[in-house]
């Protein structure tokens, strides 16, 4: 018997019945995700309803969330899940009426909305509400409840009206290994003064956490095996985003500011590229465990309905504005791409990584990202994605390899993309970064194989927030990297996050750093600090 959840040899072979093509719509996939979970489709089967009165334990595990901030509106987040690791989350497989509210204190004395939702078990009871008709540039104060139980509170806010030039801080994440340390960088992080949080890219890992938690070996907390094995089916992508969100200072910078995420590989798996995994199986099998991780995905993060799953396809990019001071282009560089050339990993460039007819957006996302600059009224134009934009050579040779995983192994993708904000007229280029696990600024040039190039944008790598463990302030390569990449002007190998300041007239990014995350508490720093004016992009160290 296959355990439950798991996907039988008969319906494997159904997949590869049902042939690529297929899976590609997202048609024949979302009809196989149904199959190996026994679930419908939340809306077309009903399940039966649940007195909420019947909960019996706090089901607000999980904390609350915001996201995607626009003008008037706002995306409230939660899920139902008083057992968080078990299957549903402790709760039958039937549907449950959520009430939530929205207020301007946080004692809710003065109610702008409120209204009720309904948390399906399809969708393992998440719950993802449009809170419309809000006035811009405005904090707000949410709560969810469910019979007797009253969730924590969150705090989000609006994006000011499109004719503004409000100046605004955002912090930049990524990259939160479970088991490679505590996220002590966001408790600091929930209780920093910034207006929005990008998350970008590895929010999850799929590789087995052991029974201690990996390097929370501190803790008191004994994990249980069913997360000592990689993520494969729905249900362990479930299960795991449960586990990241027990952590409590996650939760914390959840519930304190709004977020806007993308993801990068290990949402589903390491380095995978479009259908093709790092395994060779099969695209149609693979495409499976896609629509199952993309699926979890969507459930646990506070997304936009236009941004749920159809089985193994889903629109992550996207496009939000805060007034005229930003314009901020949220790209998916996993989903599209070409599969990596020379088999992946570091190698020096070539025919096969320099082919024009390779892409990491995928032609569809190329011409809606330059197009959208043709279009941008915004000061500052932001790219928040997932890998190392700019040309990072790894060695001092005279050809020296490059990684094949990031732009550097798709250079004519990224000569069309910085063709397109010449020919648009962007002026202040600004790309967001993770991936990496360490803090770098670059200054992005027209040809990075001329150092006297013109500088055209700005690249921001946020660290990582516990992937690498402790990590170094001069990694072992420090002084190869700045050498090679004289465009380079910071590398730092802490654990930490990054935030950025736009205003009129320039740009600040501040590098946050803490001195450990295999052991809790540790204090925050600010490692370093650059300018970029607006108009003149280069930065320069405060």
């Amino acid at each position: 018997m296959t355990p439950a959840g798991q996907h039988s040899p008969e319906l494997r072979a159904a997949a590869r019945h049902l042939g690529r093509r297929r899976f590609l719509t997202g048609t024949g996939a979302a009809a196989a995700l149904a199959f190996a979970t026994n679930l419908p489709t939340a809306g077309v089967a009903g399940a039966a309803e649940m007195d909420a009165a019947r909960v019996s334990a706090d089901p607000f595990t999980l904390g609350v969330a915001s996201g995607d901030p626009q003008s008037n509106s706002v995306l409230l987040w939660t899920r139902l899940a008083p057992k968080p690791f078990e299957e549903g989350g402790g709760l039958p497989a039937e549907r449950v009426t959520v009430r939530w509210e929205l207020a301007r204190d946080p004692r809710f004395k003065r109610l702008v909305r409120r209204g009720t939702v309904t948390a399906h078990p399809e969708f393992n009871h998440s719950v993802h509400v449009q809170a419309d008709h809000l006035d811009a540039d405005r904090t707000y104060y949410f709560r969810f409840r469910t019979g007797t139980w009253i969730s924590e509170t969150g705090r989000t806010r609006t994006a000011p009206p499109a004719s503004s030039r409000a100046a605004l801080t955002l912090a930049a994440v990524s990259c939160q290994a479970y088991h490679d340390g505590y996220f002590t960088a966001y408790k600091h992080l929930a209780d920093d003064d910034v207006d929005v949080v990008f998350h970008l890219g590895d929010y999850l890992y799929e590789y087995a956490v052991n029974s201690v938690g990996g390097a929370r070996k501190y803790t008191d907390r004994v994990l249980p095996d069913i997360f000592n094995r990689e993520t494969q089916t729905l249900d362990d992508y479930r299960r795991r985003y449960a586990l990241y969100k027990s952590d409590p200072d996650l939760r914390a910078a959840h519930a304190a500011h709004p977020f806007v995420v993308t993801w990068d590989d290990h949402e589903v798996e390491n380095n995978y590229a479009d259908d093709v995994d790092e395994n060779g199986n099969p695209p149609e099998e693979f495409l499976l465990r896609r629509a199952s991780a993309y699926r979890a995905y969507w459930e646990n993060l506070p997304l936009r309905r236009p941004q749920r799953p159809t089985g193994s396809d889903m629109q992550l990019y996207r496009r939000l504005h805060w007034g005229r001071t930003a314009q901020f282009d949220i790209l998916d560089t996993r989903q599209y791409r070409s599969d990596q050339a020379y088999g992946d990993g570091a190698h020096v460039p070539g025919p096969e990584s320099q082919d024009p007819r390779r892409s990491i957006t995928g032609a569809s996302q190329e011409r809606w990202l330059i197009d959208g600059w043709r279009r941008s009224r915004a000061l500052w134009n932001v790219v928040p994605q997932q890998v190392i934009f700019s040309e990072r050579k790894l060695d001092l040779n005279a050809v020296a390899k490059v990684s094949m995983d990031a732009w550097d192994g798709y250079s004519a993708s990224r000569d069309r993309v910085l063709a397109g904000a010449r020919s648009a007229g962007v002026d202040n280029l600004m790309v967001l970064t993770g991936d990496v696990h360490v803090g770098y600024a670059f200054d992005i040039k027209a040809d990075f194989g001329v150092p006297s190039s013109k500088v055209v944008g700005t690249e921001i790598v946020a660290t990582s927030i516990a992937s690498g463990k402790d990590g170094a302030e001069r990694p072992a390569n420090w002084e190869t990297y700045m050498k090679a990449n004289p465009h380079l002007k910071f590398y730092n190998g802490r654990r930490g996050y990054v935030t950025v300041a736009l205003g009129r007239d320039l740009a600040r990014a501040d590098f946050k750093t803490v001195s450990a995350v295999t052991t809790p508490g540790a204090p925050i720093t600010t490692a370093a600090s650059f300018v970029t004016e607006a108009g003149d992009p280069g930065l320069r160290p405060v």
